[in-house]
């Protein structure tokens, strides 16, 4: 968010030759090659990183320049073989990570030793699990329902998708076993894991940059929006209520809560007044810009990075999404757990993978001297929640220009999970990655999201 006032004779040579070299040919090799689609690193922007990303990734992951820029590319193509590999297992996948310095490598789970074919065939190891990823869902499910209010000493769940179990964060063994008691599932299905860290909402904060809330609190913008013809910015749900008012980091009269929730989930969205222009940047590291291709959602394992006011850029990667974790004000559902620090001051500022948006700071523990563990609310459910379209930077995506089609369940602006269906141009396709919809994201052109069925 920033202000506004802030030689004729090479032809005839070339085509003679032409004429010579097609006597020995089939009339099929006259017709020009259909140009190669896109990879996948290419329509996310991957293969052209920020460079204030890739130094924050190599001091806070301890890569080398070609390491972080090899890691990047090989995680956008992990997302599609992942989506493509769970599309295949249907029911039996269980979850898929990515591993290695480079993340060259990719781990898929399945519980149906018939699947590990297909999945060595795209290139990914197999791992033979004992536990469906539905009922490890619904056995965590359980164990929110029964911490709910009263869940201080079992403050974060989380299904792990690596150890195929429910993990169970606890201050005592003694918590835990009386949670998953109480919520009356299979032991054999709970990792417990005892440490002291409580999580807390990282209150008065500033992000990439700060805004203020009634002349009273301070928070961080998140990323920019469009409502409509409406210009805003996602943010945390703690940082305001519903008609707050804000300021902008220059102190002058920017926007309104438009919607807010906290606890339950924590997202918020604030409309900007005339005097502002969403823009499709992200404050970095020595106030250069990140620009923001999308949102397409990252895997476990994935390298991450966050942008906030009193730590500024720090890097890290995603242990678990769809994670659980209670505040003193109440528990917060479905955030992604990663290992970026974080301290209060930096609430609300921007997560991202590469070029991709995540997610918006929501709470933490531990600080980014000794690190710690941080969560975010995920940005695609935010943006479907209030009906938002992520701002971008035009080209980013790296794909051809949007033409005419006629589609039948796609639309631009809307959020698409794995394994959605949509039918474009009268040809079927099956969503590969979660991910935000854009104009030049169609589904023939970015094979990278989409499988043609």
């Amino acid at each position: 968010m920033v202000p506004r006032h802030a030689g004729r004779a090479a032809r005839t040579a070339l085509t003679v030759l032409g004429a010579v070299a097609l006597t020995a040919l089939p009339a099929a090799a006259a017709a020009e090659p259909p140009a190669p689609a896109p990879s996948s690193a290419q329509t996310l922007g991957a293969d052209r990183p920020s460079a204030v990303v890739l130094r924050a990734m190599q001091r806070d992951l301890r890569l080398t320049g070609p390491q972080a820029k090899a890691r990047l590319v090989n995680e956008a193509e992990a997302g599609t073989r992942a989506g493509r590999l769970q599309n295949v297992l249907g029911k039996h996948f269980a979850g898929a990570w990515v591993h290695g310095t480079t993340s060259a490598g990719l781990t898929v789970a399945t519980t149906d030793a018939a699947g590990v074919a297909a999945i060595k065939a795209d290139g990914a190891q197999a791992k033979v699990v004992k536990n469906a990823l539905k009922d490890l869902n619904t056995a965590k499910s359980k164990l929110d329902a029964a911490a709910a209010g009263k869940s201080l000493d079992t403050p974060v769940r989380y299904v792990d998708v690596r150890t195929n179990l429910v993990t169970v964060q606890a201050t005592s063994r003694a918590a835990a076993d009386k949670l998953i008691a109480a919520a009356g599932i299979d032991r054999r299905l709970v990792e417990v894991k005892v440490s002291a860290d409580r999580p807390r909402a990282l209150y008065d904060v500033r992000g990439g940059d700060a805004y203020y809330i009634d002349d009273k609190a301070r928070c961080s913008v998140g990323f920019s929006v469009t409502k409509g013809e409406q210009q805003g910015f996602a943010s945390a749900g703690h940082c305001g209520k519903a008609g707050a008012k804000t300021t902008g980091f220059n102190k002058v009269a920017q926007g309104t809560f438009e919607a807010s929730v906290f606890p339950g989930q924590d997202m918020s969205w604030v409309s900007v007044n005339s005097e502002w222009t969403a823009t499709p940047a992200v404050k970095g590291e020595g106030d250069t810009n990140v620009q923001v291709a999308g949102s397409v959602q990252a895997l476990v394992g994935a390298a991450i990075c966050r942008s906030g006011s009193t730590t500024g850029w720090h890097c890290g990667t995603i242990e678990q999404h769809d994670t659980t974790v209670s505040y003193a004000e109440g528990d917060i559902n479905g955030v992604t757990r990663t290992t970026v620090c974080a301290e209060p001051g930096d609430s609300g500022g921007s997560y991202m993978s590469g070029t991709q948006a995540q997610g918006v700071t929501s709470g933490g523990s531990g600080d980014c001297k000794s690190g710690g563990i941080t969560f975010h609310q995920p940005v695609n459910p935010l943006l479907t929640t209030y009906g938002l379209t992520l701002k971008t930077a035009p080209g980013q995506s790296g794909t051809p220009a949007p033409e005419d089609g006629q589609s039948v369940g796609w639309t631009t602006g809307r959020v698409y999970e794995t394994g959605t269906r949509v039918t474009y141009d009268g040809v079927s396709y099956q969503c590969l990655q979660t991910h935000q919809a854009q104009g030049a994201w169609q589904p023939r052109l970015t094979p990278a999201l989409w499988q043609r069925l």
